[in-house]
């Protein structure tokens, strides 16, 4: 499972086995599942958006390389489940969703990873939208994750977590599931690939030589108005929380920097391993924090 360091991009036997059940799943004949099937949600991209790469492809599971991270909302037993398959539009909406174990009861034991039990993201098929939220739990294991208004469109949202029982207890592992959000669904195309960006009077910058299948050094430097930031503040134990998503099957990554946590004092460089399972365009969302306040920074990342 994740067994690489966590600064390294996850890409582990959670979705090596979900990659082998698409491939088992794309072969089989019969009707399409409905929305809400796990069969569905790990197979099928949003409805209404580009499908063009919306399948995983067979070469990854053949190759043994792991396409991606999240896909499916099951496996081993673990499961994701919701009894909500369409979310309203236009104002802040709660999404209630359980993690069950292979017993098939609900997981209310959670270790914590990055100061929180557990990790949402919401992100909506044309990557954009993105929301990292830290949702609470009831008593009885049901967590509601508090969203801010959707646009309408097919939305993926995760739910990343460490069970501390069953069999895979210790194992981070990442399950999601496919929502819609009624309405006129105004895609927003891919920006094209770019070093750099800015985002509340920074820049930040990335410099890389990825290829897929391989790791390599990926480092961010942060800087404003031309001079360099030395006072990033920790943020969720670490100086910055990268995800990204391919696009196309929206395949989900996160790493943190391999920098040394010392107080406020992080930047203007960090450094990152990352090995990326597929090649394409992914769009990356760094967010750090200075003065209390955390800042997320969008681009679009190329991986050959």
């Amino acid at each position: 499972m994740f067994a690489s360091p966590r600064s390294t991009f996850r890409w582990a036997a959670v979705v090596a086995g979900a990659t082998g059940a698409l491939v088992l799943a794309l072969g089989m004949s019969g009707p399409s599942p409905e929305p809400g099937h796990p069969a569905h949600d790990a197979v099928h991209s949003m409805a209404g958006m580009d499908h063009g790469a919306s399948e995983m492809p067979a070469t990854a599971a053949m190759s043994g390389m792991a396409a991606g991270e999240g896909l499916a909302p099951e496996l081993d037993g673990y499961r994701m489940e919701s009894p909500v398959g369409t979310l309203p539009a236009g104002g802040a909406t709660g999404y209630p969703f359980t993690l069950v174990g292979p017993d098939g009861l609900p997981i209310t034991d959670f270790a914590v990873v990055q100061t929180k039990k557990l990790h949402f993201y919401a992100i909506r098929s044309d990557l954009t939208g993105y929301q990292h939220l830290h949702p609470t739990m009831a008593a009885d294991g049901t967590w509601t994750a508090d969203l801010a208004a959707l646009e309408p469109g097919d939305w993926r949202l995760y739910a990343s977590f460490t069970p501390n029982t069953g069999p895979h207890r210790g194992t981070e592992l990442v399950f999601s599931r496919v929502v819609t959000v009624p309405g006129a669904v105004l895609a927003v195309p891919l920006p094209a690939a770019a070093g750099s960006t800015e985002v509340d009077g920074y820049t930040v910058s990335l410099q890389e030589g990825s290829a897929a299948g391989m790791i390599h050094p990926l480092t961010v430097t942060v800087s404003r108005d031309g001079r360099p930031v030395t006072d990033l503040q920790p943020y969720l134990e670490s100086y910055a929380h990268l995800s990204a998503f391919r696009a196309g099957n929206q395949a989900l990554a996160h790493l943190h920097p391999k920098n040394v946590v010392d107080g406020d004092h992080g930047g203007p460089t960090l450094s990152f391993d990352a090995m990326i399972g597929e090649s394409g365009d992914w769009r990356v969302f760094l967010q750090f924090q200075t003065a209390g306040q955390v800042h997320t920074a969008v681009l679009t990342w190329h991986v050959a």
